[in-house]
């Protein structure tokens, strides 16, 4: 295929240039490959903040078990 060979030609009907313009600009959309999807970000240090433990270490008093009832109302 030489580069004077259409990539596409219209069948029926005589469109605008603005239409052509419009599906050329869809057909090279469509053409390109597909961005791989970003990773999902993880909770911010506000939400951190505000689990137990402060992101994944129990503090003293929230610690889980069978004592846990009576230190959950403990100071920090």
């Amino acid at each position: 295929m030489s580069e004077a060979d259409p990539q596409f030609s219209v069948l029926r009907g005589t469109p605008t240039a603005e239409e052509l313009a419009a599906l050329v600009g869809v057909l090279c959309i469509r053409s390109r490959p597909a961005a791989a999807p970003s990773p999902a970000p993880g909770p911010s240090p506000w939400v951190r903040s505000a689990r137990p433990g402060h992101g994944g270490t129990w503090s003293a008093a929230a610690r889980p078990g069978t004592d846990g009832w009576r230190t959950s109302g403990l100071a920090r």
